[in-house]
């Protein structure tokens, strides 16, 4: 099992759990890993969202790159898909995100994207550990003029906002959005806050902006793709076509139909989807999406011959199936919807311009494009855990009883998942089935077991 690196990069507590001595440590480590086979010196990009914590990581971080020799590029507050994004159009080494995405502001962490803007594989994240952990990082250490130098680079964010204008400003263009079309956009008082309305304004899309005023510690607080009530009401009492919600760090997208209704990742997944195989470009009609997603989806792309793979959560692994297999769009419930004709990662915008697009397009309301897909009703409990045990579910014997027994119930009508957090001392409990509270009673029963079996 890993050490520091969890599901998504690392993440912890800023400036304790997550020290810049650990900062230092990662970046010296991940500077020597993804640049040791290069023969020239190597360039990395930083991008943040905007806790707080952030400068403080950054400098860090910086510090630690430079240390190596490497020159770093500091692009200051901006979503991760930015700063992928950016990374292959500027040929870069490497680059890192410094975020804890839908987290609450006291927590940061680190996020390492190759040179093809993709976030690295397991395997480098485990070298970088061995790495930190092996006594060898002063052997790494530039001396005299090998010590590298870094720049303040806020201006690119200007790229960024080229590349929605490149893809998209021809399209809307042409759709004319009527001037009564609306949307509602919350930023979550994170990285999207610098950059999302001034692609809304630089595409002529008519917008109300939310939650945009970030502080340093009210990112995600009671707003944002992990709390959506303040953007259903508003959507309602302001008679907008739409709602977008993006996370901290800016690579997901939720929404919010015109009545105030949630159209999270599988319902996109299942328009944009349905959208592309009518147009041809969706890549060996097949969409990919992890285990947490409802069986509504999976029911949706049988009725309309699509096929659906599965893998197990983490956009890094449905990124990997698709480039394993060639397939072009996948995701995950939560709204991280990668597009690769577009980007090699999970883009909010993107997500939420294509969505956009598809509505004007079709010519239909928001909560009418939702109904070629019927979700079923799901529940999520998280069982608080100690974190040593939480990967041990499977061995207890009673557990395993009532995952049985449950499943036997629902003979076909219904779905449990148990899976373990990657990054937090949990195991998460997901049911699904056709009575809302029936299965509710169930989750929280097998959680309890769960609680009492492994603390």
């Amino acid at each position: 099992m890993r050490k520091y690196f969890g599901t998504d990069g690392i993440r912890r507590i800023a400036n304790t759990e997550l020290s810049p001595e650990l900062v230092y440590k990662v970046a010296k480590a991940g500077a020597y890993v993804l640049s040791k086979h290069t023969n020239h010196t190597p360039t990395i990009l930083i991008g943040r969202d905007t806790r707080i914590s952030g400068t403080l990581i950054e400098s860090a971080m910086t510090a630690g790159f430079l240390s190596y020799g490497a020159n770093v590029k500091i692009l200051g507050v901006l979503p991760t898909p930015g700063v992928a994004y950016l990374t292959k159009k500027l040929k870069a080494d490497a680059s890192v995100v410094i975020s804890a995405s839908h987290n609450t502001y006291e927590f940061n962490g680190v996020k390492y994207f190759s040179n093809k803007g993709m976030k690295i594989p397991d395997e480098l994240e485990e070298e970088i550990e061995e790495i930190m952990d092996s006594g060898k990082l002063d052997d790494f250490s530039a001396v005299n003029d090998k010590i590298g130098t870094s720049e303040i680079r806020t201006d690119l964010i200007d790229e960024y906002v080229y590349f929605f204008r490149k893809n998209f400003e021809e399209d809307f263009e042409k759709l004319e959005p009527d001037e009564n079309f609306v949307v509602a956009i919350d930023t979550a008082n994170g990285a999207t806050s610098v950059v999302a309305e001034k692609v809304f304004t630089a595409l002529g899309i008519k917008h109300y902006i939310l939650n945009n005023t970030p502080s340093g510690t009210n990112i995600n607080e009671n707003c944002g793709s992990t709390h959506l009530d303040v953007l259903k009401k508003y959507v309602v009492e302001n008679n907008c076509n739409l709602g977008i919600a993006y996370d901290g760090d800016g690579d997901r997208c939720l929404a919010i139909d015109e009545k105030g209704n949630e159209i999270d990742g599988d319902k996109i997944l299942a328009i944009i989807s349905n959208y592309m195989k009518e147009k041809g470009t969706l890549k060996k009609d097949t969409l990919v999406a992890t285990v947490m997603s409802n069986l509504g989806l999976r029911k949706y792309a049988e009725k309309n011959n699509i096929n659906f793979e599965e893998t197990k959560v983490g956009d890094r692994y449905v990124l990997e199936k698709m480039l394993k297999e060639g397939y072009n769009l996948g995701g995950e419930q939560s709204g991280h919807i990668i597009m690769l004709d577009y980007n090699p990662t999970g883009d909010g915008i993107l997500t939420s311009l294509m969505l956009i697009k598809i509505i004007l397009e079709k010519n239909v309301s928001s909560s009418k494009i939702c109904d070629i897909i019927q979700i079923y009703p799901q529940v999520l409990v998280n069982a608080k855990v100690d974190g040593e045990k939480k990967y041990d579910y499977y061995k207890d014997d009673e557990i395993n009883k009532e995952i049985q027994n449950l499943e036997k119930e629902f003979s076909g009508n219904g779905r449990i998942l148990i899976r373990p957090s990657g990054t937090e001392p949990l195991v998460r409990v997901m049911i699904e089935g056709t009575d809302k509270d029936y299965i509710i009673t169930k989750a929280e029963s097998l959680a309890k077991l769960i609680e009492k079996k492994l603390n």
